[in-house]
C-alpha cells in the first residue's frame, strides 16, 4: 500500500521536473507541440497495434489455442495507451515502451522471470501423497 502511494506522490513530480527543465530548454510552445504530438502519435500506434492482438488472438482462438499472450498484451497496450494521454515524457517514455511489440515482449519476460524466482521460492517442497508403513518385526529388511 505505501509503494501505491509513493508512485502516486513520485509521478506527478517527476513529470513536473522533466516538464519545466525540457521547457527551458527548447521553450513552452514546443514542449505543449510534443506532448501533443507524442500523445496522437502513441494513440494511433496503440490503435493499429491493438488491432493486431485482436487479429492475433483471434487466429488462436480459430486454432483452438487459448489466446493468453493475446490478452495480456491487449490489456498492457490500453495501459500503454493511457499512459500517453497522460501529459508528461516520463509517461510517454513508459507508454511507448509497453506498446512497440519488442520492448512488450521484453517487460513481459522480465516480469516472468520474477514471477516464477518467487513461485520457486515459495513452493520449496514436493507435493504428494504418502502412506504409514507399519513395521512388522517377522519381515526381514
Amino acid at each position: 500500500m505505501n509503494s501505491i502511494f509513493l508512485v502516486i506522490i513520485l509521478i506527478p513530480i517527476i513529470e513536473i521536473y522533466l516538464l519545466i527543465k525540457i521547457g527551458g530548454q527548447i521553450g513552452a510552445l514546443i514542449t505543449i507541440i510534443l506532448i501533443f504530438t507524442t500523445a496522437i502519435i502513441g494513440v494511433y500506434y496503440a490503435k493499429y497495434e491493438g488491432l493486431n492482438t485482436l487479429k492475433s488472438g483471434f487466429e488462436q482462438l480459430r486454432r483452438n489455442v487459448t489466446p493468453t499472450y493475446e490478452m495480456i498484451s491487449g490489456a498492457a497496450i490500453a495501459f500503454g495507451a493511457l499512459l500517453l494521454i497522460i501529459p508528461g515524457f516520463a509517461t510517454d517514455l513508459l507508454g511507448f515502451l509497453i506498446i512497440f511489440p519488442k520492448s512488450r515482449k521484453f517487460i513481459f519476460n522480465l516480469f516472468l522471470k520474477k514471477q516464477v524466482n518467487q513461485e520457486n521460492k515459495k513452493n520449496n517442497f514436493i507435493d504428494g501423497e504418502f502412506e504409514d508403513i507399519e513395521e512388522d518385526d517377522d519381515r526381514k529388511i
